[in-house]
């Protein structure tokens, strides 16, 4: 017997369905919407903030849009800069997205708040000499275009997905505003060979230690017969080795608020820290390995903790060291309208950390998801082992780079271990199949399939390198033109 509703159900279903894509259709648009409309609010939020702390004087306007423009400085380093500290734990399954996002919001903001520095160097240390500008007024357009520049730099960067330094965006756009203020002769080129150098040096550097540290993984603890006493014996050591960086490493960069730190105190400082974990690791690695397998799941999570927890360290650490740099030239935007004159060095006013502070966090979560998938899975393939050798490379590279005075990235330090890592898996995969091949001749492979085979994902590869190369001409010539336009609409 045929239904007489059966045609109605029919329709009804397919309404529903059209109902359904519907849905999922706005929810797909709306989504990029409501980050643009939180990330509007928090600028109109920190222009009011800019408003109440400054307060309604000569040059309040000015202070308000450099407020506004700091804010979405804040924000464009959050959805950039910030994605690669949590990259790799994302990438190795020892956080969830939502949990990285929770834990580099919390320790960004800590880092910036708690030890970001007092005083910085708003003219990105050197790079432009104030006293060359014709007046005050030309300095304030100036440090705003840099403000501008940079932050449109790192926005267009995150939208193609290249995570680059948020250091040297800012370094290229005071650069830029600085020569089309007062041209080339402004500016300090001695400073910019140092950080041209920088550009090599900082991802070669992060990449060997990276792959040294798996190489000795590889060697000591995930190719040898009891993968879990090996484990107990040399994962307190790295632990420790962990530990002990990351305490040199943040009393060297982010306790400049409370004391200057010398590089040898820091070490010192590091290896006693060091020791300490080592031995209360002992007995805990022992308790977490009882009852495991012998097999390399088993190091995967062992391995997991200290990986959250070096991600964690690394957020504080850049929220203590880079943020500052950040928000360095609205500091100066600042002090120039308060005080009337312009200095190398200012103080940095808690209303303008709390800006960078939040701004990083909401920028985080609104936009860093993107650079967090590319950076901790897109690359190459990590596990909770590759992970913590790029943490760990990441900071002991800027412990060396501050003891001999380069001015490094931590974004161009953390990826460019990424990319050491994924070569020197290459490097050990071809190694083992020439010695099969060796054995057994007949299972050699074609160059195609080979190429197929790379563990290091060549596209992203040179997208990365080139973003690098280019992140401080670009960011020179828009803050440029950005200041004539702002020079010519105010005069």
């Amino acid at each position: 017997m045929r239904d007489p509703h059966g045609n109605q159900w029919k329709t009804l279903d397919r309404d529903l369905d059209r109902i359904g894509q519907l849905e999922r259709a706005a929810q797909y648009v709306s989504r990029p919407m409501v980050g643009f409309g939180v990330s509007l609010v928090f600028i109109v939020v920190a222009g009011l903030i800019a408003a109440v702390f400054f307060g309604f004087q000569s040059g309040t306007f000015v202070v308000i849009v450099a407020a506004g423009f700091g804010a979405y400085m804040a924000l464009n380093i959050g959805a950039n800069d910030v994605a690669n500290n949590m990259a790799p734990a994302v990438g190795a399954n020892a956080l969830t997205m939502g949990g990285a996002i929770l834990i580099a919001a919390v320790f960004e903001s800590a880092g910036a708040l708690l030890a970001g520095g007092d005083v910085v160097a708003t003219i990105s240390k050197g790079i432009i000499d104030p006293a060359a500008m014709s007046d005050l007024r030309v300095f304030i357009w100036a440090m705003m275009a840099a403000l501008l520049s940079a932050a449109l730099w790192l926005n267009l960067a995150t939208w193609v997905g290249a995570p680059v330094s948020t250091t040297h965006s800012i370094v290229g756009g005071v650069m830029g505003a600085g020569i089309a203020a007062a041209g080339f002769g402004v500016v300090d080129w001695g400073s910019m060979s140092m950080i041209a150098a920088s550009w090599v040096i900082s991802p070669v550097l992060g990449g060997v230690i990276a792959a040294l540290f798996l190489a000795f993984i590889k060697a000591r603890v995930i190719y040898v017969e009891d993968k879990i006493a090996a484990a107990r014996l040399w994962l307190p050591v790295l632990i420790g080795t962990m530990a002990g960086t990351f305490s040199a490493y943040l009393a060297l960069k982010g306790l400049n608020k409370i004391v200057t730190v010398q590089v040898t105190t820091a070490l010192l400082i590091g290896l006693g820290t060091g020791l300490a974990f080592w031995a209360l690791s002992v007995p805990f690695i022992r308790r977490q390995s009882e009852g495991m397998e012998n097999r390399n799941r088993s190091l995967k999570s062992l391995f997991g903790l200290p990986l959250v927890v070096s991600a964690a360290l690394l957020s504080f650490a850049h929220g203590a060291n880079d943020v500052a740099n950040a928000v360095g030239p609205l500091a100066a935007i600042v002090h120039a309208e308060n005080l009337g004159e312009f200095a190398g060095e200012v103080s940095i006013p808690t209303w303008v950390m709390v800006i960078g502070a939040f701004g990083i966090s909401f920028g985080l979560m609104l936009f860093g998801p993107k650079l967090i998938r590319m950076v901790g899975s897109q690359i190459t393939r990590l596990n909770p082992m590759r992970a913590f050798c790029v943490a760990l490379a990441a900071a002991i590279t800027v412990i060396v780079a501050s003891w001999l005075g380069l001015p490094v990235s931590s974004t161009h330090i953390a990826v460019g271990a990424v990319f050491g890592v994924g070569f020197y898996r290459e490097y050990h995969a071809e190694k083992r199949r020439r010695s099969i091949i060796k054995a057994t001749p007949m299972l050699s492979l074609p160059p195609e399939e080979r190429r197929r085979r790379k563990l290091v994902r060549r596209s992203h590869f040179m997208t990365v390198v080139a973003a690098w190369i280019i992140t401080v001409p670009a960011a020179a010539m828009l803050s440029g033109l950005i200041f004539t336009i702002l020079n010519a609409v105010v005069n």
